[in-house]
């Protein structure tokens, strides 16, 4: 199985719902853990990022692309 794709501030669907109601949760901290962060009650939780991988459904928008990075022409 391909593993899924994303980055640092992206906004993910996740398979269940947050007990506020919300699945949309944006990832805030990578590493070794996820760290998330709800979209509705804006609560923190970090996840073990093989944990994270199973629950994750889909990325629902990623994150924009920094203007400095551009390389000049």
């Amino acid at each position: 199985m391909e593993r899924k794709q994303f980055q640092l501030g992206d906004v993910v669907q996740m398979k269940k719902a947050h007990p506020c109601g919300t699945n949309e949760m944006e990832i805030i901290r990578m590493g070794m853990d996820i760290r998330v962060r709800c979209l509705g009650c804006q609560h923190s939780v970090l996840i073990p990022r093989a944990k994270f991988e199973s629950k994750m459904k889909k990325v629902l928008r990623t994150a924009p692309k920094p203007e400095g990075d551009a390389p000049e022409a």
